[in-house]
This record gives C-alpha cells, structure tokens and sequence, in this order.
C-alpha cells in the first residue's frame, strides 16, 4: 500500500480543516481536542492555527507544529461517514 500522505488541506473555521489524502479521501477534520502540550498549545489562538502549510505529506505550522499524516487520515475516517462544517 502507499503511504499515506495529504494532497490539500483548507481552513474551514473554528479548529475545522478540510483535508484531501493521496488515496482519495476527502473529509473535514476538527482538532481542537487535539491540541494539547507545548507544542500546540500556541495553536489555540485561532489566528495562529490558520496559518498552517501544507508539506510534502502533511500540515505544519511555523512554530514546528504537525500531525502525521496517518493521524490525520484515521480522524479523517471517523468524520467521514459525514462531513461536519456547522
């Protein structure tokens, strides 16, 4: 199987991120239980979440900041059934 990586991703709001994945899926992930620990915890100011990259194969923010890809897609899978923007 490849590895999982993402192709997109699109600040929705709040802690919202529309991710798409090289296998296809396509789903709206909400992370703002997941930021926790120092590294996150200057993500909770939303103007600072907002400003996320997109990498060779996942999000990152400039204060070194990510999720791995496979993170990602499981959180994706489990919001997958519908996607959730409200």
């Amino acid at each position: 199987m490849k590895h999982i990586k993402l192709i997109s991703a699109n600040y929705i709001k709040d802690y919202k991120i529309e991710v798409t994945f090289n296998n296809g899926l396509k789903s709206v992930v909400d992370l703002e239980n997941e930021l926790w620990g120092e590294i996150f915890e200057p993500l909770k100011d939303r103007d600072k979440f907002k400003k996320f990259n997109l990498n060779p194969f996942t999000i990152e923010w400039e204060n070194g900041a990510d999720f791995s890809p496979e993170f990602l897609y499981e959180l994706a899978s489990k919001e997958n059934s519908e996607i959730k923007i409200n």
